[in-house]
């Protein structure tokens, strides 16, 4: 058995849809369980319908149009669509009288992509003569917490699965199940999502309990890349990562898994294969717990641009321990994340995202540092084997120095797998193509 996973890119129109069947009849025989997202753009018509309906109007037109459409142009029955579309409506009546949008509504509104979604591939499916079933994530176990918006998987998720599933697992029931990413049910039967990567999620708690022969993920381009084709046009695939490469791919930029998707992967030893939906011949890359040939000391790099950097200096006689412990209560006081750290007893320069507003932050801080707050940075990520990271950091500073790129910060020891630089934004892309033709021109 294996799970396939595809966003909404991949499903957003009927020639889409068409495309993404003519994958799954392909591995039909490896006895898929296939996850879907919504439909291209249905998860923001939904938000912006919410927030019409805050102000006094309720109209699904955009939603029901995309879906309706879709539907007509696959010839399938629409009746199982009209009747969530209804729910909709409902749903959208009762916000536009009340005049709030809580996250449990939020979470309730949302589902409706992914639910229409699995409906009309399931039904494209049948049309063709492949046996499907579409299936709500909740009516194969999975279920979440209560924490709207940001759900967390309940822990019985791993016998769950299974025994909703044992008739497909079995083969005593043929019809391939579809089934909806990103959603769930708490214990008292409200609809929740789980957050970013969601999706991706969903994927692998399925094929982690199922103990599947892989999960696929399926996107646009042939697996996980040297770097970002748009900026590096010669970069080249990776037939093999460590989920904990992945991870860090992921966090610091890279369009792979989300990094909290991995954990039940890591937890069963499931590989994972990231692979192209226009180029299925590819082999993609594989992602698996370790290397199972010779690894290459550098793997990628990454770019995540429009950061802030914010340089801290103690003004008070506190220890490091002291100093620093105060400065991370700050961050947690006010739920700001850091991406990368440098520290000294004294001192320490971070990263966050560049979008947050760090006026209160910073004001807190200011109690006990000066605070130096530089926004437009970018933070250049060479994931590699980083106990070798004195050769790498040679090369890439040579590199770097010849074309008078200046680093502003550096950061390595946490991971095992990651060297992280700092540089300003305009300056990113030229630093992600000068490491990389540093690194991999001889195998261009």
């Amino acid at each position: 058995m294996i799970v396939m996973k595809f966003g909404g890119s991949s499903v957003a129109n009927a020639e889409r849809i068409r495309h993404v069947a003519k994958i799954i009849k392909t591995y039909k025989e490896k006895r898929p369980v296939v996850v879907l997202s919504a439909l291209g753009d249905t998860t923001d018509m939904l938000l912006a319908a919410a927030e019409n309906a805050v102000n006094g109007t309720v109209n699904i037109e955009a939603v029901a149009a995309l879906h309706r459409k879709t539907a007509c142009a696959l010839g399938v029955d629409t009746q199982g669509l009209e009747l969530l579309l209804k729910e909709l409506t409902q749903l959208l009546t009762g916000i536009s009288m009340l005049k709030e949008f809580t996250k449990r509504t939020h979470d309730y509104l949302v589902s409706f992509g992914e639910r229409l979604s699995v409906r009309i591939m399931a039904a494209h499916l049948c049309s063709e003569g492949v046996p499907a079933q579409f299936y709500d994530a909740w009516d194969i176990g999975i279920a979440s917490d209560s924490n709207f918006m940001a759900a967390e998987l309940l822990d019985n998720v791993w016998e769950a699965i299974p025994l909703c599933l044992d008739a497909y697992c079995s083969g005593a029931h043929q019809a391939i199940p579809i089934v909806t990413g990103f959603i769930a049910k708490d214990t008292a039967g409200n609809i929740t999502t789980l957050g970013r990567g969601g999706s991706d999620l969903t994927a692998t708690i399925i094929g982690a309990a199922l103990r599947v022969e892989e999960i696929q993920t399926w996107k646009d381009v042939d697996g996980i890349m040297t770097a970002d084709p748009r900026i590096c046009p010669d970069a080249k695939s990776i037939s093999e990562v460590t989920y904990e490469e992945a991870q860090e791919l992921a966090i610091f930029g890279a369009q792979v898994l989300h990094p909290r998707s991995m954990f039940p992967c890591r937890k069963t030893g499931t590989p994972v294969r990231v692979k192209n939906s226009y180029n299925i011949e590819s082999a993609g890359t594989r992602i698996v717990e370790k290397h199972t040939g010779k690894a290459l000391p550098i793997c990628a790099i990454t770019a995540v641009k429009h950061v802030t950097l914010i340089d801290i200096v103690s003004t008070r006689m506190l220890g490091a321990a002291g100093f620093l412990a105060h400065i991370f209560n700050q961050f947690l006081k006010w739920n700001i994340s850091i991406d990368v750290i440098a520290t000294s007893e004294v001192s320490v320069s971070l990263t966050v995202n560049g979008d947050i507003d760090l006026t209160n932050l910073i004001n807190d801080v200011r109690n006990v540092a000066d605070v130096t707050a530089r926004t437009g940075k970018a933070i250049i990520s060479i994931i590699c084997d980083a106990s070798l990271s004195s050769a790498i950091l040679a090369k890439g500073f040579r590199a770097l120095a010849d074309e008078n790129i200046h680093v502003q910060m550096i950061s390595q020891g946490a991971s095992k797998v990651n060297i992280s630089m700092l540089v300003d934004d305009e300056d990113a892309e030229r630093t992600v193509r000068i490491l990389h033709g540093a690194y991999f021109s001889e195998m261009i």
